[in-house]
């Protein structure tokens, strides 16, 4: 600014030094050209002062807040540097935060997979136990089936053999009775005749009830066997 003021100054002054005045002289009046010489140089001698003293106060003023601009660009330059040291912190810290979930990453997807095939060799082992298992209860289950079966080809032969040895006894026992009656003496043959068409058809209704119950036991427990092969297949699914 004060190279600025002191061009203007000299290109004012020169322009002062170029400034021709042409005077028209009347030969009647006197004029005093050295006063108006005078006076005019004091008129820019004071435009001079006063425009010197105007960039000197402008040139401070601009310097003053050049200064005041310099102080804050200095101010935020400074915090900038504060920022940017505070965001290398950050971003070093994120950094090495990243390579650590990186690897945990790493670590997760390898024990995920380790995981998965234990999962598929446990998976694999279940399914062939329980194949083997299914195996096992259908063995067992014809293995009851034809316990079952046996069981109750067993039963009836021993309800046969009940009802039979049952029949001998009462058998027995009408034959012991029979025999303990005391004998009559004199009996005629009509009597004797219907004595024994008697006992004949006493002793065909009694062989008819004794088969008629025969058959009732049989088939009875044999809905009886058949209803326990029902129970034990709906316990067994």
């Amino acid at each position: 600014m004060r190279t600025v003021y002191e061009q203007e100054l000299k290109d004012l002054t020169a322009q002062v030094k170029d400034v021709s005045v042409t005077v028209g002289l009347d030969s009647r009046c006197h004029i005093d050209l050295s006063g108006i010489v005078e006076e005019v140089k004091a008129q820019y001698d004071a435009i001079a002062a006063r425009s010197l003293e105007e960039a000197e106060a402008y040139s401070r003023s601009q310097l003053e807040e050049r200064a005041a601009r310099s102080a804050e660009f200095g101010n935020s330059l400074q915090s900038s540097r504060c920022e940017i040291a505070d965001l290398n912190v950050r971003i070093q810290k994120l950094r090495s935060q990243i390579v650590s979930v990186k690897s945990h990453c790493l670590k997760l997807e390898e024990n995920i997979k380790v995981a998965e095939e234990q999962g598929e060799l446990a998976f694999q082992d279940a399914k062939d136990k329980m194949a083997q298992l299914e195996n096992a209860l259908q063995k067992a289950k014809q293995d009851m089936a034809r316990q079952l079966r046996e069981y109750q080809d067993l039963m009836n032969t021993k309800l046969a053999l009940d009802i039979e040895i049952a029949t001998y006894h009462k058998l027995m026992e009408g034959e012991e009775s029979r025999m303990d009656l005391p004998s009559a003496t004199v009996v005629s043959t009509v009597k004797s005749g219907c004595r024994t068409t008697a006992s004949k058809s006493g002793l065909t209704k009694t062989s008819s009830r004794k088969k008629k119950n025969r058959r009732g036991p049989v088939i009875k427990i044999t809905e009886m066997s058949e209803k326990y092969l029902s129970q034990e297949s709906e316990a067994s699914e």
